[in-house]
């Protein structure tokens, strides 16, 4: 297998839109395929484009073909790593680049999906990990909105970020892939995975809940969630039911929805809001204490967060996991799906949200 015979084969056999920007991507992933075959280290690919352009799928053919040490993961997966491995090397001299070398060590290509950094932490983090790993050899594969230049755009102390991105313009040839179709949206049959709640009327997910526990009752106890306790509606053996104040609006994290997917192979959620909200004027943060004086040095202009904000992030977190995961989620909103988020200061990273929930409603994503 080659990266250019299953994608050849995909539009041959299995129905796939040619895609000029994609066919580019391919020849490039069979260069690095070619050289890593033969022993050579190559420059690494960062795939950038809109939602639905295939670039993940272009990845895992890539990946699926390699035959030589390599892990792909979806990058908030990774940092959770990173994150986790850090803490255990607490004590070593220089912990970040002990993780580097023991990857290296490991691995010879690493496979990124969804490289999005919002965290200052993570910032700083990459900004030396990428340069220790490309310097241990490692090639590295990734998948991006945004092109490299525009990762943390307007971020908290984004210099901190700078020679992580001069490493991947360095290190990683930087592809457009921004095809006209958006690959997702073409026909497919139907699987309804989102409803609007009508007052006065039963909710959908009861139905749903029921055909998948097979009519049994299910729990309604809190579920253990590592060190919390989620309050749920329901839950069985393979299905677990919430509401989104319970979900989305507690101090979770990607490591709580993780859990979750481990878990259970279908999500429900239901009593989603409109999320969208008006933005208020950023404020100014002063260089001085009490923000008396404006000392220009070390100011900097906050965004500040509409009050749903927090719950959006988590909500995206939540379809990012389930769609990385094939997990099912099905949903019960007060308003359509095209209503849901339309403004906002996140409504950059919600575009592939909406994108993942579109399709989420095929009978392919089964």
């Amino acid at each position: 297998m080659t990266p250019e015979s299953l994608y050849h084969q995909a539009i041959g056999e299995h129905g796939f839109v040619p895609d000029p920007a994609q066919a580019v991507a391919v020849s490039a992933l069979q260069a690095c395929f070619d050289a890593l075959n033969q022993g050579q280290s190559p420059q690494g690919l960062y795939l950038w484009g809109p939602v639905g352009r295939g670039k993940t799928w272009l990845m895992d053919l890539f990946h699926r073909c390699l035959t030589i040490p390599s892990r792909r993961q979806h990058f908030h997966h990774f940092m959770a790593w990173v994150h986790r491995r850090l803490f255990q090397l607490g004590g070593t001299a220089d912990p970040l680049k002990a993780l580097a070398r023991e990857l290296a060590g490991e691995i010879r290509v690493l496979c990124f999906d969804e490289l999005f950094v919002s965290d200052i932490g993570d910032a700083i983090i990459l900004g030396r990990l990428f340069q220790v790993l490309f310097d241990q050899g490692v090639v590295i594969v990734a998948t991006s909105n945004q092109p490299p230049d525009q990762l943390y755009r307007d971020g908290f102390n984004r210099e901190r970020f700078l020679p992580a991105i001069a490493a991947i313009e360095r290190h990683m040839e930087v592809l457009a892939v921004a095809g006209e179709q958006d690959h997702r949206l073409h026909p497919s049959v139907q699987h309804q995975r989102y409803w609007v709640a009508e007052p006065g009327r039963p909710g959908a997910l009861e139905a749903v809940f029921q055909q998948l526990s097979g009519q049994a009752p299910g729990s309604t106890q809190p579920l253990q969630l590592g060190t919390r306790q989620l309050r749920v509606v329901r839950y069985c053996e393979q299905a677990v039911w919430c509401r989104f104040a319970d979900l989305c609006e507690q101090p979770l994290a990607a490591m709580d929805f993780m859990a979750l997917c481990d878990r259970f192979g279908a999500i429900l959620v239901d009593g989603i809001p409109r999320l969208s909200g008006e933005q208020r004027e950023g404020r100014i943060a002063r260089g001085t204490e009490d923000g008396a004086a404006r000392v220009a040095a070390g100011d900097r202009v906050l965004p500040t967060l509409a009050p749903k904000d927090d719950s959006v992030r988590r909500f995206i977190a939540l379809v990012d996991e389930c769609y990385d995961r094939r997990v099912a989620l099905y949903l019960e909103a007060e308003v359509p799906l095209e209503a849901l988020y339309t403004q906002g200061y996140l409504a950059f990273p919600y575009q592939r949200t909406l994108s993942r929930l579109r399709e989420m409603q095929l009978q392919r994503f089964a």
